[in-house]
């Protein structure tokens, strides 16, 4: 890396790398591990907030503490808190990156969930025991994770409450792979992230997100919609000039 992203209470992003002549921003926020608690939640929803009224797009990076599990469990009512940090971390316009090592249960796998790009390491086991222990996940999981894995074995984990672990996630399309060293997944993610136009990126992922929940017919006039959006923008007009003159594009995110 180029250089080193901001604090993630600060709430504003920092340059992070180059790729593509674009210069692509990041802020990391890392979780303690262990059950999550109030404060640590409300922290995370603070900051999927900043980010998405942040002038300038950012990726998000949320990982845990080295040796600890992303999420083992709560310790608070989830219902006690709106909006919930699963639902601030969806509505976040760029990107979002989530590593996960350890227990990643529960309300930890609904925030997981609702991330866009999701690497884990081999120590990872991931399970929504909400059911078995009497109580309904509340934080998108029940909609998420037969999303994410399918009806058949969404179910088995929610009324089961069955664990499967980092080979088993990468089967199912949980996760997007499964790595030895997560930083430095992290940077080669980063890298390619930064060849792509920022605003691109944005109306991809919304794209992507409202149409799954469309018609097909509905979702093609978003995609047509979103175009006509992005036509507007310096960055399409720059992306165009690039192709033509035979170089990199040098994105400015308006």
């Amino acid at each position: 890396m180029d250089s080193a992203p901001t604090e993630a209470e600060s709430g504003q992003p920092a340059p992070a790398t180059q790729g593509g002549g674009g210069t692509l921003n990041y802020i990391e926020h890392t979780l303690s591990g262990g059950d999550l608690d109030r404060a640590a939640a409300r922290a995370l929803a603070d900051l999927c907030a900043s980010v998405r009224e942040a002038r300038e797009p950012a990726v998000l990076v949320l990982r845990n503490e080295p040796g600890t599990d992303f999420c083992s469990g709560i310790s608070f009512d989830p219902l006690e808190l709106q909006p919930d940090p699963a639902a601030a971390l969806a509505a976040v316009r760029s990107p979002v990156i989530c590593t996960i090592s350890g227990a990643c249960c529960g309300p930890g796998l609904e925030i997981a969930l609702a991330s866009d790009i999701r690497l884990c390491d081999q120590t990872a086991r991931f399970a929504m025991r909400d059911a078995v222990d009497g109580r309904l996940p509340a934080w998108g999981g029940t909609q998420r994770l037969p999303r994410a894995v399918g009806g058949s074995r969404a179910s088995a984990m929610l009324l089961l409450g069955n664990e499967i672990d980092a080979p088993t996630a990468l089967a199912w399309g949980l996760t997007h792979a499964v790595e030895e060293d997560l930083d430095a997944a992290v940077e080669r993610w980063l890298d390619e992230l930064a060849g792509a136009g920022p605003l691109a990126l944005e109306f991809a992922k919304e794209a992507v997100h409202r149409g799954s929940e469309l018609p097909l017919a509905d979702g093609l006039r978003l995609e047509g919609d979103l175009n006509h959006q992005l036509a507007a923008t310096e960055d399409r007009a720059e992306g165009l000039a690039a192709f033509f003159d035979k170089r990199p594009p040098d994105f400015a995110g308006r």
